[in-house]
């Protein structure tokens, strides 16, 4: 492919509204097989698609993570939450005795998306020698798709269906770690997201209802008989739902704290089984 003017190219993507139109403009030009292609993709993008859906992947916490349109793009301040969650791992395999490999998590991504929680999670702890079971779990099929593609590396299984009906039942009152990145913008907020989120990810993975609590309510309701004693549920929230959050954990016999980062602007709520 013949060389295209970068400048222009950034130029156009400044005027559309990208903020970061020079990493835009390189990421395009790597994705592109020829001049017509990047045409195409750089049309699509002033138009208001997500970079990730025409690039094919996410990045995030350091890894390429496979995406596809109609998927939900992981957030980066989601990150936040698998920091919490590989910590609380760490302190619930300091417990088992042996050595580091031979200790194991097992740990359920609910709402998986395309499985990116799940698989920094597995990769990270798999780095400090601990084996992670992983199962993940979504109610779209494409997410579904997505996520099997970006586990396989980690042997996660990945299921579709709806929340736990999905979950096999052998591992019920087995899961240390629970990452719920569930919908939660209530939902008259839904129309004022941006464009390229609000047009181009599925409605399920973003309206959590009236408060934005209701898929939260839904797992934290029966979270108590998946967790095994001691184990912990995390979701992520905003700065004002978190209270609320935290009340609907414990009014389901969960012990509940916040957790916030405002470097990044993430809040994640996290629950715990007595």
């Amino acid at each position: 492919m013949s060389s295209p003017d970068t400048d222009t190219l950034v130029a156009r993507l400044r005027a559309a509204g990208c903020v970061f139109a020079e990493d835009e403009a390189a990421l395009l030009l790597e994705a592109a097989t020829d001049a017509d292609h990047l045409e195409s993709l750089l049309t699509q993008r002033i138009a208001g698609f997500p970079l990730e859906h025409l690039l094919g992947w996410a990045e995030f916490r350091g890894l390429r993570v496979a995406v596809a349109p109609g998927v939900f793009v992981p957030r980066q301040r989601t990150g936040f939450l698998v920091e919490q969650a590989i910590a609380l791992a760490r302190v619930r395999t300091e417990s088992i005795p042996g050595p580091a490999r031979s200790r194991t998590v097992a740990a359920l991504d609910m709402c998986c998306g395309c499985g990116a929680l799940g698989l920094a999670f597995a990769k990270e702890l798999a780095a400090e020698g601990v084996r992670v079971e992983l199962v993940a779990a979504d109610i779209e099929p494409a997410a579904v798709g997505c996520a099997r593609e970006n586990l396989r590396a980690v042997g996660g299984r990945v299921f579709e269906g709806d929340l736990f009906d999905a979950v096999p039942a052998s591992l019920r009152g087995r899961v240390d770690v629970l990452l719920a990145n569930t919908p939660y913008v209530p939902s008259a907020q839904i129309a004022g997201m941006p464009p390229e989120a609000r047009d181009h990810e599925p409605r399920r993975a973003l309206d959590g209802g009236v408060d934005g609590l209701d898929v939260l309510r839904r797992i934290a309701a029966v979270a108590g008989e998946w967790l095994a004693p001691g184990g912990h549920l995390l979701v992520e929230e905003s700065t004002e739902q978190a209270p609320v959050a935290a009340e609907i954990m414990r009014a389901n016999g969960l012990v509940a704290r916040i957790a916030e980062d405002d470097e990044v602007g993430a809040t994640v709520v996290i629950g715990t089984r007595g």
